[in-house]
């Protein structure tokens, strides 16, 4: 802020004839007095960058008596009494009025300031008029003031052209933020413009999937849930029904053990699906119940070994005097007890053991495929078993490939020893 305009004073030309500044010398002093905070020194130091101490004039002893003296006297080499002791040289002025110059520029103007002529030779300095003080509207001036340093606004801005005044005010407008909203909501996205319901109703039309995507997801959905099924029957086939059938038939042959050493069953007819002898294969670690019929769910599915005996299907006892022994069990899954039979070689034993006595077999011949319908192999002389008259035979049916019932596969024993109970396990079983 200025400072306070002086009081009247009686002059020559009597009181307050100029009005607030015709004390003499009272305009000069308040304008140097103005408070600006670009130019104001250092403690000690000189108000103006461009002071030159071998131009500062020798103060005037006596000051003006009046406005018209006081104002003449500021335009000469004198200074009023009490303002800085500094002169203004060209080039200071110029980049006072018009602004900061490149380096290049501002060596060139010094280089060109002509010596300073002595204080008598030297003339009036020109004093800008008052009207540059006040002549340009604060509002344009306000508009030159950049509002924060950014990237397009340098950090230190040059001086305002004009007078004083009007840099002092560009020097207060600097720092000041623009009025508006912050720099986070001037930031911010526009809000969208909102769509008419045509353009909602297209919107939504197209993000709702089409009929092919729908049919493609669902047909996706039950290929993978057959899949999923698939793989758990396969699970439950090939796992779970060995399991299963082992503990049956685990069962099975423990109940029939336990008759035996009880004495409670006597030999005579056994009803389908009931457990009569064990087999004991001990080349391929096989012991399972034999039980009477080939049912599937009674007998085979519990993983039992079905003996042929019922219909035109029916063939000899092991304790017959001649005859051919035809059992059937599953290859894969369900206990699997022939698995392996196809592993079996001439003369590898094959024990039944009974009630009464073990009844030891050796493997003879084996036939590794024929037809389901070819009964020949289990008659009292098995065709193809390269036997030639009646006697006491085993044979043994399963299915061929593994894992399907295409064909049959058909290995045949004959008996080589008959052992009472009494007289303990057979060789095979013991060794």
């Amino acid at each position: 802020m200025t400072a306070g305009r002086p009081g009247p004073a009686a002059g020559p030309e009597g009181p307050d004839a100029h009005g607030a500044y015709g004390t003499d010398g009272a305009f000069v002093a308040a304008v140097d007095g103005l408070a600006d905070p670009l130019n104001d020194p250092l403690p000690g130091g000189h108000t103006s960058p461009w002071f030159r101490s071998d131009t500062v004039p020798a103060a005037e002893p006596a000051a003006p008596s009046s406005y018209g003296e006081g104002y003449a006297a500021h335009q000469g080499p004198q200074q009023p009494q009490g303002a800085p002791n500094e002169w203004y040289d060209p080039a200071g002025y110029q980049r006072d009025w018009y602004g900061p110059q490149e380096p290049s520029a501002r060596r060139a103007a010094a280089d060109s300031v002509a010596p300073v002529a002595p204080a008598e030779e030297r003339a009036p300095a020109p004093v800008p008029d008052i009207q540059d003080f006040t002549a340009e509207p604060r509002t344009e001036v306000l508009a030159r003031i950049p509002a924060e340093p950014g990237p397009e606004a340098p950090l230190d801005p040059a001086p305002a052209p004009g007078g004083r005044a009007e840099r002092r005010r560009a020097a207060k407008g600097r720092g000041r933020r623009r009025p508006g909203a912050a720099p986070e909501q001037q930031a911010a996205p526009a809000a969208a413009v909102p769509m008419s319901r045509v353009e909602a109703r297209r919107a939504a039309r197209a993000a709702k999937d089409s009929p092919a995507v729908i049919a493609s997801r669902a047909v996706g959905e039950v290929f993978i849930s057959l899949g999923v099924l698939m793989l758990l029957f396969v699970t439950y086939q090939l796992w779970w029904t060995n399991v299963r059938a082992d503990q049956i038939a685990g069962k099975e042959t423990n109940r029939i053990q336990d008759e035996w050493a009880n004495g409670d069953r006597k030999p005579g007819v056994f009803a389908p699906g009931e457990g009569f002898a064990i087999m004991h294969i001990p080349k391929l670690d096989v012991v399972a119940p034999i039980a009477e019929g080939i049912d599937k769910e009674k007998v085979l599915d519990r993983g039992m070994i079905g003996h042929y005996g019922e219909g035109k299907l029916k063939t000899a006892m092991p304790s017959d005097k001649q005859g051919n022994f035809s059992v059937a069990g599953h290859r894969n899954t369900h206990g699997e007890p022939f698995r392996y039979i196809n592993k079996l070689k001439p003369g590898d034993p094959i024990v039944v053991e009974t009630r009464d006595a073990y009844y030891t077999y050796e493997m003879a011949h084996i036939l590794p495929q024929t037809s389901p319908s070819n009964i020949s192999v289990i008659e009292p002389i098995p065709v193809g078993s390269g036997f030639t008259k009646p006697g006491r035979y085993l044979t043994l049916t399963t299915c061929t490939p593994e894992f399907t019932s295409t064909y049959r596969l058909i290995v045949w024993g004959k008996m080589v020893d008959e052992r009472p109970r009494s007289e303990g396990k057979p060789d095979a079983l013991v060794g």
